[in-house]
């Protein structure tokens, strides 16, 4: 019998996680992963909360049985996340205009949405950045649309490139989806300031566009209420929209897959059918998804002292990533590098568009066992100050190479 698998063929490794893979199998000692996306501390481990370790305790306590979430994920962890993105007083939260329902992280918020669009919209276009998160295309083309860019980084300036994005926001067909990274775009470190923000949404509304905002990073560009504005702007307009949010980064639960999809109507009768729609989805994917994480947020935001406690701990990430930032540009200049990196100051997130050529990262990861992604993007977030000289250090020996 010949097996059905035969036909297939072997792909590549995930651009992202496969530099992983790579960094793993090599044996070197002073070895430094900067290509995938997550906050290590100063001493280059996982990040803990310490609200997140005390709703664990209180979990703990109760040692209750592990039963089945509903379709549409925890309540309790659904009005959270409502809250917090679009904001308490949110008048499509009073109008019953959103929804909410638990994801797989935001990649599964992302894939639900997109499957859902799949369904209101199915001759729709999508329009990503470029550049954009590797995952963006293949999520979004694996759920069955064709797959655009819009101009967004002039790499002559290490800048945003504001006026070519918006010429081709202005000619994207009526009806269209287009992806917006809310903050700390993913891979450059570049946000629109609130007049470009607002110059986007007149588009959007003049064309009559759907947005959706890939929201992974609420708390680590200027605040966790500050990160949220462009997202409220939209609602407040009146416009639908679909929210995908992650706790992977801000929590630093990454292996419990705890995100959220939000999705704002015109009316509460829409809002329940797209839930009733979404339900669906969900329920012919997975079912219904895991508890435990959704349990430690719900249990965090239900807590005023524990919450203050999360926001307190993001401002002290937030902070911590920008004076690792300004590190790196000044070992960078201690080193003798003699071109210029202070662009990467005025970047905010976690990463970095550093304009460090392929050959270049291949010639770091091969000499000595610094890995980036090829694009030259590193996740700031992975240097501390142990490691930020000799990666500095490798970095000028190789562009003076």
């Amino acid at each position: 019998m010949t097996s059905p698998f035969s036909p297939l063929t072997e792909l590549p490794p995930d651009p992202i996680l496969g530099i992983t893979e790579a960094y793993k199998a090599d044996p070197r000692s002073d070895k430094v992963n900067l290509g995938v996306g997550i906050y290590l501390d100063e001493s280059g481990k996982l990040a803990r909360f310490q609200s997140i370790q005390k709703a664990e305790e209180i979990l703990f306590a109760r040692s209750e049985p592990k039963a089945y979430l509903p379709i549409d994920g925890m309540p309790e962890f659904n009005k959270a996340v409502q809250q917090l993105v679009l904001g308490a007083d949110s008048s499509a939260i009073r109008d019953g205009r959103a929804v909410t329902v638990q994801a797989l992280g935001g990649t599964g918020g992302l894939r639900i949405g997109a499957d859902l669009l799949k369904l209101a919209a199915p001759t729709a276009e999508v329009w990503i950045s470029d550049p954009s998160w590797e995952n963006h295309l293949a999520l979004f083309t694996k759920a069955g649309f064709k797959v655009n860019s819009y101009p967004y980084y002039d790499a002559s300036r290490r800048g945003l490139n504001i006026d070519a994005m918006l010429a081709s926001m202005r000619s994207i067909a009526p009806g269209s989806i287009l992806l917006l990274h809310a903050c700390c775009h993913n891979p450059t470190g570049l946000d629109l300031t609130p007049a470009q923000w607002a110059q986007v949404k007149a588009i959007v509304i003049e064309r009559g566009l759907i947005p959706f905002f890939d929201f992974a990073y609420q708390g680590f560009g200027l605040g966790v209420e500050e990160d949220a504005a462009a997202i409220r702007e939209f609602v407040a307009a009146g416009l639908p929209c679909l929210i995908s949010n992650s706790f992977s980064k801000s929590g630093s639960l990454y292996g419990e897959r705890v995100g959220g999809l939000t999705v704002v109507s015109e009316s509460k009768e829409e809002a329940r059918r797209v839930l009733s729609q979404v339900k669906r989805l969900v329920r012919t994917n997975y079912s219904n998804p895991p508890s435990w994480g959704a349990k430690l947020i719900a249990t965090v935001f239900s807590d005023a002292g524990l919450k203050s406690q999360w926001v307190g701990e993001l401002n002290a990430i937030r902070m911590r990533i920008q004076e690792l930032r300004a590190l790196f540009v000044k070992n960078l200049q201690l080193a003798g590098v003699d071109r210029d990196f202070s662009f990467v100051e005025q970047q905010i997130g976690m990463f970095s568009y550093t304009g460090i050529a392929a050959t270049e990262v291949a010639k770091l990861r091969a000499d000595f066992g610094i890995y980036m992604l090829d694009t030259g993007r590193i996740c700031v977030a992975a240097l501390n100050k142990t490691n930020v000289g000799p990666v500095c250090q490798a970095i000028a020996k190789t562009l003076k190479a």
